[in-house]
């Protein structure tokens, strides 16, 4: 009886082995599917939280600073934010004043916390308001413009309500009524300090820096002259 041999291929598989490789590759497969998947989700932030309206919600204590500046309204809004107890101990000695011209903000400062935020006006393109580190050379609560305000014709009728005097003449026998500028802080030797006047939300005075009427005697009455005062 002569012996038979079964033929042999490097490249094939026993039958035996196949299923044991076929389980492994399928099994490497979905793992390999499942980790793609939980990295994915890994990566991934958590939505937002909103309100009924979609709106997003403020995740910041109401009241608090970083609650306010959080709002989408903020820095266009007119709203003033104070942290009272700080703005109580907040005078002369330990005030200062940074005005953030791109916000249109102005920050009365207890050494470095900010006590108020609130909202200002300053100049236009072509008056712009100096920036850099002032001191207040001069307070005063009665204070008009020597320069701009109101011209009156000789019957007392108003003919120009924005009135430069570098610029406009004062009609024959009218005259000319400067702009009020109370709770005036002077910063500049040619004109320009800090005071009331129409707080709009961009720029649009005249190079001072306009501040709200509620808000500009509590300012006034926290600083001296001498004061530092920082527009950038």
């Amino acid at each position: 009886m002569g012996l038979q041999f079964e033929e042999f291929s490097p490249n094939s598989t026993s039958p035996s082995q196949t299923p044991m490789t076929q389980h492994r590759i399928i099994a490497f497969f979905f793992a390999t599917i499942a980790a793609l998947f939980l990295a994915s989700c890994g990566n991934q932030k958590p939505a937002a939280p909103v309100t009924k309206d979609g709106k997003p919600v403020n995740p910041f204590p109401a009241g608090s600073y970083d609650h306010f500046k959080a709002e989408p309204s903020y820095p266009k809004t007119h709203s003033v934010w104070k942290n009272e107890p700080l703005l109580s101990q907040t005078n002369p000695e330990n005030s200062s004043i940074v005005i953030n011209l791109e916000k249109q903000r102005g920050f009365l400062m207890n050494e470095n916390e900010v006590a108020m935020d609130y909202p200002i006006c300053s100049g236009i393109d072509s008056r712009p308001t100096p920036t850099g580190t002032f001191y207040i050379l001069e307070k005063t609560v009665e204070k008009k413009s020597n320069k701009y305000g109101h011209l009156y014709d000789a019957s007392g009728q108003e003919v120009n309500s924005n009135a430069d005097l570098t610029m406009d003449a004062i009609p024959e026998g009218g005259r000319f009524e400067g702009a009020s500028m109370r709770y005036w802080m002077r910063l500049t030797h040619d004109g320009v300090g800090h005071h009331i006047g129409p707080v709009k939300r961009y720029r649009a005075s005249h190079a001072c820096v306009r501040g709200p009427s509620a808000t500009m005697p509590i300012v006034f009455s926290k600083v001296k002259e001498g004061t530092r005062f920082v527009i950038e």
